[in-house]
């Protein structure tokens, strides 16, 4: 937009956008938080026209509102649960954006979350509702928690005036299923971040004694400590393959519980943990990696691979359709959960597991996703 151009839609009407279904920006693990501190920052930039809030929880960001580059983040409370966190923060939500905003677009992104979408349409908002994946399908989910999550699915899609899918898999499953609402469905992926050059060599190398790492002579994985990462599998294929390198996990649980107790226990020797990582150490600790892993039994679409891939890391993923839809060459796969198969992967020379960087940079670019997603926007304000 050219500066004549940017004062001229600056001077019209703004349309007051809120999003919520986050935890907040910026810094706070999670695909969803990754994912809305990249586009946002970007949409603003792109558009005078919006005025952008981002709802936080308390327990994640305080309890002060704060600017983030030109964006408001507003904390509202959330009860501290696997099960109510994210739906408790979502109905005060919704209600502060109609009530305390005047939002006449609310943004949900979750399909959890999107249990709200009937009432953020019965108040007058214009819905859209980012599915981030098939939660449903996570393993740390009790069968009534499942039910719930599908149920929000069939909310986002019948209530939202937009569906964005992250997952081509998925936005083809979901027009299949929806034939009288494909029209709302469209896919606009998740994007590969170009973490920030911040770090010198020298610096580089001392986040990484930091951990006890060297360069070259470690593998990476990157997730929550949560069932469907399958970090158990890495581990256990990892001790079976016994390589001449240490296997460094970085990111930490949500909730503590006995899966992550579990895999903390495993610590120790060529085991490192390495705990939540900021922006220009998890850089770092790509760049010097021999090769990423990602064993996931369930992703949306997963940053922290195209992340890995963007730069140029070796990379091998499980095979399912999340991972598949990035479109590695069938060297960088192994068929999910089979500890062999990944054992037998990482015994090979990890130069065979190489990519593409700047395919993957100019497949799944954030400003491309940014302008898709405001086309989205001005369509529902014209409307």
């Amino acid at each position: 937009m050219t500066p004549p151009e940017k004062a001229k839609a600056e001077n019209k009407v703004r349309t007051r956008i809120c999003v919520l279904g986050l935890r907040g920006m910026p810094g706070v693990m999670g695909g969803i938080e990754s994912h809305c501190e990249q586009i946002f920052p970007r949409l603003k930039q792109l558009s005078g026209s919006y005025d952008i809030t981002i709802i936080g929880r308390r327990p994640y960001v305080g309890h002060s509102v704060y600017d983030f580059h030109g964006l408001r983040v507003v904390p509202l409370p959330a009860l501290r649960s696997k099960y109510f966190e994210a739906i408790s923060n979502t109905a005060i939500g919704v209600l502060y954006a109609r009530f305390v905003l005047k939002a006449d677009v609310l943004h949900i992104h979750g399909i959890g979350p999107a249990l709200l979408g009937p009432l953020a349409r019965a108040l007058g908002m214009k819905l859209v509702v980012t599915h981030h994946g098939q939660d449903f399908a996570r393993a740390k989910w009790n069968g009534v928690a499942k039910a719930v999550l599908r149920l929000g699915e069939q909310c986002a899609v019948r209530a939202a005036h937009r569906v964005i899918v992250v997952s081509k898999s998925v936005t083809e499953q979901l027009r299949r299923q929806n034939r009288n609402l494909e029209n709302r469905i469209e896919h606009i992926p998740n994007g590969a971040t170009e973490l920030p050059v911040e770090a010198a060599v020298k610096d580089e190398l001392a986040t990484l004694a930091a951990l006890g790492l060297v360069p070259g002579k470690y593998i990476l994985a990157v997730g929550r400590l949560v069932p469907e990462k399958a970090f158990h599998i890495l581990i256990e294929a990892f001790r079976r393959a016994g390589p001449d390198c240490k296997l460094a996990i970085v990111g930490r649980a949500d909730h503590d519980d006995a899966y992550s107790r579990g895999l903390l226990a495993e610590a120790g020797g060529d085991i490192v943990f390495c705990g939540f990582q900021n922006h220009a150490a998890l850089r770092s600790l790509y760049r010097r990696a021999a090769l990423f892993v990602l064993p996931s039994t369930h992703e949306g679409l997963p940053i922290a691979a195209l992340e890995a891939a963007n730069l140029a890391v070796p990379t091998v993923l499980s095979d399912i359709q999340a991972n598949l839809d990035i479109g590695l060459g069938p060297q960088n796969y192994f068929p999910a959960g089979d500890v062999a198969a990944l054992a037998e992967k990482l015994t090979q020379d990890y130069r065979d597991f190489a990519v593409d960087a700047q395919e993957i940079g100019r497949r799944f670019n954030w400003t491309t996703i940014t302008q898709a997603t405001e086309r989205v926007y001005a369509h529902l304000a014209a409307a």
